[in-house]
């Protein structure tokens, strides 16, 4: 039987490097394309470190409402989409929120707590830890199906 297989021919290394230019010429084309699109401001924002410019129509971000009618307390996004670091207060007034939540309907689900208050699924866990390390909140089940409750004053 004879061999099957096709010989691979490899290019010499002149032929790597001509490749490399050619692709480094095309980058620095497009962006010196992009470039012209920017005005004069939006080139020296960017030179001065303010980010890259604003868009035409900002995305609306909706806002969160608490089953009483009130805003929730949201917690802003950095522009790379994580969520801002909270403080300590913040932290507290969301486990308040989350105790006052559960004496009215104890045995919630972090999903639900989340929904009820209008928070993200990120914003809830801390609160719930401090609450469970605290004494204030107490639970029952594992993983997705832990329910929580707010712990009686003794």
């Amino acid at each position: 039987m004879p061999n099957s297989r096709k010989s691979v021919s490899c290019k010499p290394m002149s032929d790597l490097k001509t490749i490399i230019e050619s692709h480094a010429t095309e980058f620095a084309q497009a962006i010196i394309a992009s470039l012209k699109d920017l005005s004069i401001d939006d080139l020296v924002r960017l030179s001065q470190g303010g980010g890259a410019p604003a868009r035409a129509t900002p995305a609306k971000v909706p806002v969160a409402v608490k089953s009483n009618g009130a805003p929730a307390l949201r917690t802003k996004k950095t522009s790379s989409g994580r969520l801002a670091r909270r403080s300590l207060a913040d932290i507290d007034a969301t486990l308040d929120q989350i105790v006052a939540l559960l004496k009215k309907k104890p045995g919630l689900r972090a999903e639900q707590i989340g929904a009820e208050l209008g928070l993200d699924k990120k914003e809830v866990p801390r609160p719930i830890l401090e609450g469970l390390k605290r004494g204030s909140l107490s639970k029952a089940g594992e993983r997705r199906g832990t329910t929580y409750y707010a712990e009686k004053k003794k």
